[in-house]
C-alpha cells in the first residue's frame, strides 16, 4: 500500500523498522503494508545524520507529521470521489467513509482512481527540528568475581534498567542496550589503543587488541522502566548513547568493592589491578 522513503541511516539500531511501525500506527495499517526504501542519498530525502540519538526522537516526529498530511490528502481525495465534504467523511486506515451517510471507497480504489484518473498522487513529506532535548536514564548493577593474584575479572551477572520514554519496539531495545552494555565492558576494562614512538599504532589488530566475546559478557539482564515524554513520537525518547554509559562506573564501584582500589582512568586491565592490589599491600607492610 505506502511506500515510505527516508532519510535516516539504519546502522543496526533498526530505525527502518521503527520508523515503519509509526507510520503504520498513524494510517491504521499492518506494517506488512510499509515499505521501507533505505537511504539512497540520490534519490532519498534530506537527513541531518544518525547520529546524536536523534532517528527516533527527531525523525519519529518527522514521519508522524508526514503520516497526518497524507491521511489529510486521503481524506480529501475520497471525499472528492464520494461528492462529499472532507469534514464529513473519516479513514479508518482501509476505506474512506461518510459519516452521514451509507457511502464508501476503499483504498485500493483512490489510489487506483488518483493515478489513472487524476493529475495529483498521495504524496507527503516533512521535517522536525526542535531545541528540546529530553534526556533518557539508565541505572545499572554488576557481580563480578575477581582474581587478586592476576586481575582478572569475571562478570557474573549484569543488571540494567533503562528510562526512554515509551519504548517503540521492545526486542530492538533490549538489543541494542545489551549491545551498549558490551560495547561499554570493552571501553571499561580491554580496549586500550597503544602507540610506539614513531605514532604507528601497536594493537593494531584483534590479536592483540582485545574486545568482549560472548564469553565476556556474562549475564545480561535489561528492563525498561516506562514513561511518557510528551514531547516524542508516541512517548518516546532517546536510547542510542546512554547505553554504553553505565559499565565504566559500575565496574569501578565493584572492583573498589573487591580491592579497596579505586581506578580512575580507562580501561581498568587485569595488569593494573594486579599491580595495583601489590602496590597497596607493599604500603601496609
Amino acid at each position: 500500500f505506502y511506500s515510505m522513503m527516508v532519510g535516516a541511516t539504519d546502522m543496526g539500531t533498526g530505525c527502518d523498522t521503527i520508523l515503519a511501525q509509526m507510520a503504520a500506527e498513524c494510517l491504521d495499517t499492518d506494517i506488512d503494508n510499509i515499505t521501507v526504501y533505505g537511504v539512497d542519498t540520490d534519490i532519498s530525502p534530506y537527513d541531518s545524520g544518525s547520529y546524536a540519538s536523534s532517528t527516533t526522537y527527531l525523525t519519529g516526529k518527522a514521519t508522524i507529521k508526514t503520516c497526518e498530511m497524507l491521511r489529510e490528502q486521503i481524506i480529501a481525495a475520497g471525499a472528492e470521489m464520494l461528492e462529499l465534504n472532507p469534514e464529513d467523511v473519516d479513514f479508518d486506515g482501509q476505506k474512506v467513509y461518510s459519516i452521514v451517510s451509507e457511502k464508501e471507497i476503499s483504498l485500493k480504489d483512490i489510489a487506483n482512481n488518483v493515478m489513472c484518473y487524476s493529475n495529483h498522487t498521495l504524496t507527503a513529506s516533512a521535517k522536525e527540528k526542535t531545541p528540546i532535548s529530553p534526556p533518557p536514564y539508565m541505572a545499572a548493577a554488576v557481580e563480578i568475581e575477581l582474581d587478586k593474584e592476576t586481575g582478572h575479572i569475571d562478570i557474573l551477572d549484569y543488571v540494567a534498567c533503562v528510562d526512554c520514554g515509551t519504548v517503540i519496539n521492545p526486542a530492538l531495545a533490549t538489543i541494542q542496550t545489551e549491545g551498549g552494555i558490551v560495547q561499554g565492558i570493552g571501553m571499561a576494562l580491554y580496549e586500550d589503543i597503544k602507540y610506539d614512538k614513531n605514532g604507528r599504532m601497536i594493537n593494531d589488530s584483534f590479536m592483540q587488541y582485545k574486545i568482549p566475546t560472548r564469553l565476556d559478557m556474562g549475564n545480561l539482564r535489561v528492563e525498561f522502566e516506562s514513561s511518557y515524554e510528551p514531547t516524542g513520537p508516541f512517548g518516546a525518547k532517546s536510547i542510542g548513547e546512554l547505553v554504553i554509559n553505565t559499565p565504566s562506573p559500575a565496574l569501578c564501584q565493584a572492583i573498589y568493592n573487591a580491592t579497596g582500589i579505586w581506578f580512575n582512568e580507562l580501561p581498568m586491565t587485569s595488569e593494573k589491578i594486579a599491580m595495583g592490589i601489590l602496590e597497596k599491600e607493599l604500603e601496609n607492610k
